[in-house]
C-alpha cells in the first residue's frame, strides 16, 4: 500500500494551501519537492505507531504553521529528520536546498541530539544552552513543532522513554514556549 500521506487530513497540498494564507508568494514546486526529498529518504521507515515515518514531518509541519513561519522553516521543518534518521548528507541535503535549508535542518538535529540527563538543578542551565545553541529562532520552532507532534504520539513509545520525553517537554520545552509567548504550544505541550 503506497501512502501519499493523506493523514488526519494533513497533505503537502494542505501545508501549502494553509501556508499561501499568509505566504502568498510561497513557492509550491519548492515545498512540494521537500516533502518527496524528505518522503523517498526516509521510505521503508516507520514510527513506533506503525505509520510511515514521512507522516511525522507532515505532521509537525503542520503544527508549525500557526507561528507563521517563513518558506524556508516550512521546508526545513519537512526535513528535519533527514540528516540524523536517514543516510542523507549535509552535502547532498546543501546541494539539493541550498546552504541556509542545509544549516537549518542541521541545527534543528543538534538541537535534536542534546536530552536533558541531569537533575532538576540543571534545567535552567539547560533552557538557556538550548536557546544559546539555536541562534535562529526559527529553529526552536521547529523543535517545539517536533516535540508537540512526539508529545501527541507518545502512547507508542516504550514506558521508559515515555517519561524521559514527558518529563524534558515539561521542563524544558514547555517553558521555552512560554518564554516566547508561544502559550499555544505550551498548552498542548
Amino acid at each position: 500500500l503506497l501512502f501519499d500521506a493523506l493523514i488526519m487530513g494533513i497533505s503537502v497540498q494542505s501545508i501549502i494551501k494553509d501556508a499561501k494564507t499568509y505566504l502568498p508568494s510561497l513557492n509550491e514546486d519548492r515545498v512540494k519537492r521537500a516533502y518527496e526529498f524528505a518522503k523517498k529518504a526516509h521510505a521503508g521507515q516507520v514510527r513506533f505507531s506503525g505509520e510511515p515515518y514521512i507522516t511525522h514531518p507532515l505532521a509537525a509541519t503542520h503544527l508549525l504553521l500557526p507561528l507563521r513561519p517563513d518558506e524556508d522553516a516550512i521546508i526545513a521543518c519537512l526535513l528535519h529528520d533527514v540528516l540524523g534518521d536517514t543516510k542523507v548528507t549535509f552535502t547532498a541535503l546543501e546541494k539539493a536546498f541550498g546552504r541556509p535549508i542545509a544549516q537549518l535542518v542541521q541545527n534543528v538535529e543538534k538541537l535534536s541530539l542534546v536530552k536533558v540527563r541531569q537533575g532538576h538543578s540543571e534545567i535552567e542551565s539547560w533552557r538557556k544552552m538550548f536557546l544559546a545553541m539555536a541562534k535562529d529562532l526559527r529553529v526552536v520552532f521547529i523543535r517545539l513543532a517536533d516535540r508537540l507532534h512526539n508529545m501527541q504520539t507518545l502512547e507508542y513509545v516504550a514506558n521508559d522513554k515515555q517519561l524521559r520525553i514527558a518529563e524534558e517537554t515539561l521542563h524544558v520545552y514547555a517553558p521555552i514556549a512560554s518564554r516566547l509567548g508561544i502559550y499555544s504550544i505550551k498548552g498542548k505541550l
